[in-house]
């Protein structure tokens, strides 16, 4: 194994942040949908609005999970980066491993999402095309 040194973990240090920052705009934009969700459910509870509003539960909790994967990847990508600096190399190797798997399962968690994201608008074309 290569010896590590304090730019390996801080090229994943700027791929992170741009993932969670993009996570977060996501959560936000299903945040906007859900308040309007809200309204038109208070008005006509269409079935096709209960599908929506279950779809969309599912999503946020996996948009919860993707960002808590991303930020252990980033903690431990600056714990490695601090490791590497104090001079205690295995458990930088450690800390830069698990914050690879980490982002490894944030971005599986995202593939997921998306394809029920792809499922979500399944339900408005099937809607338009009744």
């Amino acid at each position: 194994m290569n010896e590590l040194n304090i730019t390996t973990p801080a090229l994943l240090f700027s791929a992170v942040s741009l993932i969670l920052l993009a996570y977060t705009n996501r959560f936000l934009g299903y945040a906007q949908i859900i308040r309007n969700l809200y309204t038109e459910y208070k008005q006509d509870k269409d079935a096709i609005l209960i599908d929506q509003i279950k779809n969309l539960r599912k999503r946020l909790y996996l948009i919860r999970a993707m960002q808590t994967f991303g930020v252990f990847s980033l903690f431990l990508s600056m714990a490695s980066m601090l490791f590497i600096y104090l001079g205690f190399n295995l458990a930088a190797a450690f800390a830069f491993g698990g914050s690879l798997v980490c982002m490894i399962g944030s971005l599986a968690i995202s593939l997921w999402e998306i394809q029920i994201s792809v499922l979500a608008l399944e339900l408005h074309l099937k809607n338009m095309e009744d």
